[in-house]
């Protein structure tokens, strides 16, 4: 008697773990299929975000490539050296250059990358000790004329 009571009681705990199992099965089913259905629209969305992030990461690789290239072509035309034919014509004055460094609030040492000559040049040049051969002075008439803006561009592009 007692092992058929056992055996029943058994039955019932063992019928009971395995309607457990299923219950927790089918939730997890559920929870799922719910998760899936909630989370569909957020993965098109991630897929189309990624692929507008890449397109634009192609852009502006593209974007600082051209800007390399004119920084390049820039910096070697402020480099070439100016032909000496340039200076016909142009006066010079000791004044006129240290009006025009203090004109464009640069140092010498800045005034003197701009024309492509040593500071010491500069500083000879404002006291009327040397005056500018013909090819330095072709590159002091070019930045003459120039602006603040411009000057401190043509500096960023001589540094860079």
């Amino acid at each position: 008697m007692d092992s058929n009571r056992f055996r029943r009681k058994f039955t019932r705990i063992v019928s009971l773990a395995c309607v457990y199992k299923n219950v927790r099965t089918m939730d997890t089913r559920l929870a799922r299929k719910e998760a899936k259905i909630a989370v569909g629209p957020l993965k098109k969305l991630r897929a189309e975000d990624r692929t507008a992030i890449a397109a634009l990461k192609r852009k502006v690789a593209g974007l600082e490539r051209e800007v390399a290239f004119l920084r390049k072509r820039e910096t070697g035309r402020l480099k070439a050296a100016p032909k000496p034919e340039a200076a016909e014509g142009v006066r010079f004055s000791p004044k006129w250059v240290a009006a025009d460094r203090a004109r464009l609030e640069l140092s010498a040492k800045d005034y003197a990358a701009l024309v492509g000559v040593s500071m010491l040049t500069i500083f000879n040049w404002e006291k009327g000790k040397t005056k500018p051969r013909a090819k330095a002075l072709a590159a002091w008439a070019g930045v003459r004329g120039i602006g603040k803006r411009e000057a401190w561009k043509r500096l960023e592009l001589l540094e860079a």
